[in-house]
């Protein structure tokens, strides 16, 4: 089985990721910030990261950063997850090494789990 560390602050939409994924028989870890988040990746060493960019204590392009600089988990797929669709933030999320960017808003389950799928088996 699988394991996904869903990072992100609102618990309503950890609570949907959570469900739509159980049910695809994924291991579901979750954060509610990105300096836990971090902490919980170098100890459980998931498979996959699902990343807010906007977080208390430590955002997400801080968190993929410090991620990016241990070679026990550089390379675990991030998939940053956010509302934000602008230029910039998509830019910076892929120069930190982010395997993906979804938009919030505009998330349907099916894509969700696609992409998901489809980066766990590059």
């Amino acid at each position: 089985m699988k394991k996904i560390l869903i990072v992100e602050d609102e618990s309503e939409v950890i609570q949907m990721l959570s469900s739509t994924l159980k049910q695809e028989k994924f291991e579901i870890i979750e954060a509610k910030n990105g300096a836990e988040g971090l902490e919980i990746a170098l100890s459980s060493k998931p498979d996959l990261i699902l990343l807010d960019i906007e977080m208390p204590v430590m955002d997400g392009i801080s968190m993929l950063k410090e991620l990016k600089k241990d070679n026990t988990v550089k390379n675990i797929p991030v998939i940053v997850l956010t509302n934000y669709s602008d230029a910039k933030n998509i830019a910076e999320a892929m120069e930190n090494g982010a395997s993906g960017y979804l938009i919030k808003v505009e998330l349907k389950n099916g894509d969700l789990v696609k992409n998901i799928k489809n980066t766990l088996s590059k």
